[in-house]
């Protein structure tokens, strides 16, 4: 077997954690993302309070960008 022959694998499709029982509440991870390289990550059940954190972290002038993604 080359490596001709391996298969590839595609970029993973997005989940839909709306299906999914096994969770009582969804967690959100807000990302933040510093001028110096530096990463910090916090995880919130609410996703309004994740909104507004990633909002008050977005407002930082040492901040370049703050992401929200739910996580399960």
């Amino acid at each position: 077997m080359t490596k001709a022959d391996t298969k590839k694998t595609g970029i993973r499709g997005k989940t839909s954690f709306d299906k999914d029982r096994r969770r009582k509440h969804h967690h959100f991870l807000v990302s933040v993302f510093y001028a110096d390289g530096e990463k910090f990550g916090r995880v919130y059940t609410d996703k309004d309070k994740a909104t507004r954190f990633a909002e008050r972290q977005r407002r930082s002038p040492v901040v370049k960008s703050a992401r929200i993604t739910q996580v399960s």
